[in-house]
Order: C-alpha cells, then structure tokens, then sequence
C-alpha cells in the first residue's frame, strides 16, 4: 500500500506526471495553473528530469511538440487564455501523429473573463480548437485521487495512438487539497523508445524517420486525413470512459463531468436514499464521449438533465447521442466562475 498524504491538487498533478515516467516538462504560468509549473521546477531537477519556463504559452507548447517527437514523455500545462494560444501547437501534433500530454485547468471566459473554475473550453477541447480534421483524446476527472490514477493512462494511451491528450480539470480541483496515493512509480528507462522517434536514424536500423504536419500533395494529404479519422473511430471504439451512479432504467437521470459530477453526488446520495428514481452518468472522456453507453442509460428516461459550469456545451453532445426528440432536455449552467451548491442541485432534481 502506498502512503496517503494531504496534497494541494496542482502539485499533485506534477507529482502523478513525475511517477508516471514524465522528466520534461515546458510551461508559462497562469492561473489557476501556475502552481503545476512552480511544483514541476521544485521536483524535476530531483529526479534528473528537465523544467524550463518558456517565453510564451506558443514557446511552451512547441517545445512539448519536439520533445514527444524524439519519442519521449512531456508536457506542458495551463488555463484557457494560455490553451487558446497552444492551438496551433496541438494541430501539428495531431497532424504529424506525435502524442504529448497538455492539462488545461479552465476557467472563467470568453477572452481573460476571471480565475474561477468553469467548464467553458469543453468545445475547444473536444471539437478541434485549433485548425483541421483532429480530435484530441481528453479526459475529464473529478476529484484529485481520480487524476492521479488517470496520469499514466494518459501518457500511455497518448503513445499508444500517437495523439495529444488533454487532463482537463478545473480552478477548484487544483486548488483544494484531499488525502490521496500514489500506487504507482514508473521508471523512464524502462519506457521503450518508439520506432518512430527521432532519435538519429542509426538507433532504428539506418531508418530515416519524418513527424510533420506538412503534405503538400492533396490527394496524399486525404490519404492522410482519412486514415486518421479511422484511428479516431477506433479511438471512440475503444477508449470511451464513464461512470455511473443510481438505479436501473432511471426515469430522470444527471448528467455532469469533473467538478459539477462532484458536487451533484451528495444531492444524489440524498435523493436515492429516499427512493427516487434517479442516476449520475459521468464521462470520464469527454472526447471520446461516452455517447453509446449514455444512449442505454437514457433508454427508459423521462427527463434528461445536463450541469455544467458552461452557458451549455456538453448538452449538445447529450442530445446527440440520445437522439430522441419525445425526451425532456434540461440545462443549467454556471457559465461565470461560479459553480454548483448541493442544495442547489438538488432543488433543480425536484423541480
């Protein structure tokens, strides 16, 4: 068993990277993420791994980009002004197949808006912010013990389809503290350097190996675009996550991801101890999103509800994937830096 300790969510965050086998790690400080940055130049230089503090968001996104490309775990963090900057960044990546790992702990927008947690980035994140057919893999965890499980997921899942991942949490999950483990230690040597890294080509048997974005050939760049959209249909096959609370066939059933899931379960707690027909479904991935499995939990519903800390975002993803027009759809939002209360959530279920 591995010991608990109180930690603040941030540096946990840095902390889960550093056992996860991460020693590179490039960042600008913003906040609500500074913290990661500042917990990353404490520790790395522990463990012989590398920080520097990039001149800009752009700078830090692009060292990410080389660094993966020699086939090796970084990554970078920040809040929403910062991962707007980091879009071009994140389509290269994609396009030149070179995975990375990005957290994004979003806050109040649009442009600077505040510092306070939302959930407003979610169409940034899930449906390509920057330029071209790409999704990001994204996951979405909801307490602080939940990221730390999810850190070599994703390093590992990044590299196992050659795609960023995004972490995306939020203002409150990287500022509250929580008792958590950490069960796992990977040591970096042990990772196996890809193929397909850049590494000098003696290391690979002579092999010369290219990670770019660039074709300038259209019919091969649709070669190119169609053979990714079959690795995101897999993607979606595959790694869709979500968790679920409440009874079968639920006539209302909740759905809400990261902080807001969260806060909705003391308000769910309470309703199922009196007997009501209820459910929390969760995504874990809000790209993939988990809509299939959504669909079945939403089978015998009356009334679907969506929270978010968003002006409605994550509802178009649930109407989607529900599919049915004879349901009731509900949203309710916090879309200024403000979030949830129990009670507020649950006097929204019994209305």
């Amino acid at each position: 068993m591995s010991e608990r300790i109180l930690m603040k969510g941030n540096e946990a965050v840095g902390e889960a990277a550093v056992r996860a086998g991460c020693r590179l790690y490039f960042g600008y400080p913003i906040t609500p993420a500074s913290e990661i940055a500042e917990y990353m130049a404490y520790r790395l230089p522990q463990v012989g791994g590398i920080f520097i503090q990039a001149e800009s968001e752009l700078a830090a996104s692009n060292m990410v980009y080389g660094a993966a490309a020699a086939g090796k775990y970084a990554m970078t963090a920040s809040s929403s002004p910062g991962i707007s900057l980091m879009q071009e960044a994140l389509s290269y990546m994609a396009g030149a197949e070179v995975p990375g790992l990005f957290v994004d702990a979003v806050r109040g927008g649009p442009g600077l808006g505040d510092i306070q947690a939302a959930q407003s980035d979610y169409f940034q994140l899930t449906k390509g912010g920057g330029h071209g057919d790409y999704h990001l893999i994204v996951f979405a965890p909801y307490t602080i013990q939940e990221v730390i499980n999810i850190m070599p997921v994703a390093f590992e899942t990044a590299f196992k389809y050659r795609n960023p991942v995004v972490i995306a949490i939020d203002g409150l999950i990287g500022q509250m503290m929580e008792a958590v483990e950490f069960p796992y230690f990977v040591n970096p040597d042990e990772i196996a350097l890809p193929d397909w890294a850049l590494s000098g080509k003696f290391r690979h048997g002579n092999k010369k190996n290219v990670n770019t974005s660039l074709e300038l050939d259209p019919e091969k760049l649709e070669a190119i675009n169609w053979r990714l959209q079959a690795k995101y249909r897999e993607i979606e096959e595959k790694e869709s996550r979500y968790d679920y609370v409440g009874v079968d066939n639920p006539e209302t059933l909740v759905v809400a991801y990261g902080t807001v899931a969260r806060v909705t379960m003391s308000a769910l707690k309470k309703m199922l101890g009196e007997g009501k027909s209820i459910g929390l479904f969760r995504p874990i991935t809000i790209w993939p999103f988990p809509g299939k499995a959504l669909a079945q939990k939403a089978a015998n519903a009356k009334r679907i509800v969506a929270l978010e800390m968003s002006a409605g975002q994550m509802i178009e993803d649930v109407k989607l994937s529900v599919f049915d027009p004879n349901k009731e759809y509900e949203f309710h939002g916090h879309p200024g830096g403000t979030t949830f209360t129990p009670s507020e959530i649950e006097q929204i279920l019994r209305g």
